[in-house]
């Protein structure tokens, strides 16, 4: 099903960056709000940290946000992420793929992390790119419409944790815990 994730974590901040460049992947696409920080928080210092740790690791990374420039943009400033696009109309793939040209990727070299079903995750379906599904940083303190879409996200990933427990998952994302 394309709402469902690869994979479905507790945070970025657990997957290990370094075992998924050894395993191929070179570009990190995410989603900001609710992902790294809460929506609307500038880059805190972890988020900080784990961008200094995937340039480390060789991975380039490109934020693909449905928020307005100003925002995307001062995060990605702050962070050191090799760019970003605003007003992406996430779920549509148009901005996945405009993102892997610009990083010099293909679809099978790139990881989308994000906090939501019917943009991230379906966005990255429909883009052919691994996803990876995080709990959101600050859930039910957003705006009214993502609060709606988070109750029909739950009926779905009541499915989801279903088809996980009948066929388990393939290859999950490495974890790694960054402080």
């Amino acid at each position: 099903m394309r709402l469902f994730p690869d994979d479905y974590i507790d945070s970025i901040y657990d997957i290990d960056f370094k075992a998924l460049y050894d395993q191929g992947y070179r570009a990190l696409l995410f989603d900001v709000d609710n992902t790294l920080v809460p929506h609307g928080a500038p880059a805190n210092r972890r988020a900080k940290k784990i961008f200094a740790y995937l340039r480390e690791c060789g991975i380039r990374s490109m934020a693909l946000s449905n928020n307005r420039e100003l925002r995307v943009k001062s995060f990605c400033d702050e962070t050191g992420a090799d760019g970003y696009i605003f007003l992406a109309n996430k779920p549509s793939s148009r901005s996945y793929k405009e993102a892997m040209e610009r990083l010099g990727v293909t679809p099978e070299q790139t990881i989308f992390v994000g906090d939501q079903l019917f943009t991230d995750i379906w966005g990255a379906a429909n883009a052919g790119v691994r996803s990876v599904l995080v709990r959101p940083v600050r859930k039910w303190k957003e705006e009214p419409q993502i609060i709606l879409k988070r109750f029909l996200e739950a009926v779905i990933l009541v499915a989801y944790r279903v088809k996980v427990a009948i066929a388990g998952v393939s290859d999950p994302v490495p974890k790694k815990t960054l402080n």
